[in-house]
């Protein structure tokens, strides 16, 4: 299974997703495209409560790198307390900063 350079800072905003830190998620992602009231309505219909998956389980990432090289799309699955594997999906767009850092910006959250 393939490693990305970028796959903690997703990680990071998986976790912060299950514990509903919605504001910390819009802060991460500079409110591009979904703000933090958006991501709490979208769980709140999903009616289902979000957990971090197990180590052991973590779902790999779907992972397409854009054209231009400068950026990826991600798709995250999600895991529910109620079902597992949920079939709830974060979707992404993975950008690399000018200090080698990751900018992320969190495009969707739909189930698919």
């Amino acid at each position: 299974m393939r490693s990305w350079p970028f796959e903690p800072e997703v990680r990071e905003i998986v976790a912060l997703l299950a514990r509903g830190a919605y504001d910390a998620i819009e802060r991460r992602s500079a409110g591009i495209r979904l703000s933090a009231a958006e991501l709490e309505e979208a769980v709140a219909r999903y009616g289902r409560r979000l957990t971090v998956p197990p180590a052991d389980a973590e779902p790999p990432l779907d992972v397409v790198p854009h054209d231009d090289g400068g950026g990826w799309s991600v798709d995250v699955p999600l895991w529910t307390v109620e079902e597992g594997r949920s079939d709830l999906t974060l979707q992404l767009t993975v950008r690399r900063g000018e200090k080698g850092d990751h900018r992320i910006e969190i495009d969707d959250l739909h189930v698919l």
